[in-house]
């Protein structure tokens, strides 16, 4: 259960791979993926997992009415969509910016649909050089070593709310 502190962001984005799910989705895994018996797996039958704490966080912050985007580097722009919709994440987000380049350019697309300012942003990767990109603009991130769970999301909120 999260202590939801008295300051919350206006946005939540989340990273793709080795934040919401334990591979790259560009050379990990093989698309296309599918449903098997309720396990969604690629073209080698490979059995597809996330993170375990991932569709809880996701819950927890929609149940907070705190808007949620996707901003994924990755090249692999279909397969991560697919990923998305099987394991039925769809739902959770607003805006998903999937696509090659610096997040800057997926932030300020953000800003541009919602107006909400850099500052009230908050956002969860595991690649320190993404950090550093976005702190030039002010967006609040959180480096996660060993993908999303419930404690750090609370630490994203507290650090967040603390900034």
């Amino acid at each position: 259960m999260i202590k939801a502190p008295s300051k919350l962001p206006k946005l939540v984005v989340f990273d793709l791979d080795y934040t919401l799910w334990p591979f790259w989705v560009d050379t990990h895994v093989s698309p296309p993926f599918r449903k098997v018996n309720g396990n969604v797996v690629d073209m080698r039958n490979s059995k597809i997992k996330f993170y375990p704490d991932t569709p809880k966080v996701l819950q927890t912050l929609s149940d907070l009415k705190i808007p949620i985007g996707v901003a994924s580097r990755t090249s692999e722009i279909e397969g991560a969509n697919q990923l998305i919709e099987l394991f039925g994440w769809e739902k959770y987000f607003f805006q998903k910016e999937i696509y090659p380049g610096c997040k800057i350019a997926h932030f300020e697309n953000f800003h541009k649909s919602t107006g909400i300012p850099y500052r009230e942003m908050l956002f969860f990767d595991d690649e320190h050089r993404n950090a550093v990109d976005l702190n030039r603009i002010n967006v609040k991130t959180i480096l996660v070593e060993q993908g999303m769970s419930m404690k750090e999301l609370q630490r994203g909120l507290d650090e967040f709310a603390n900034q």
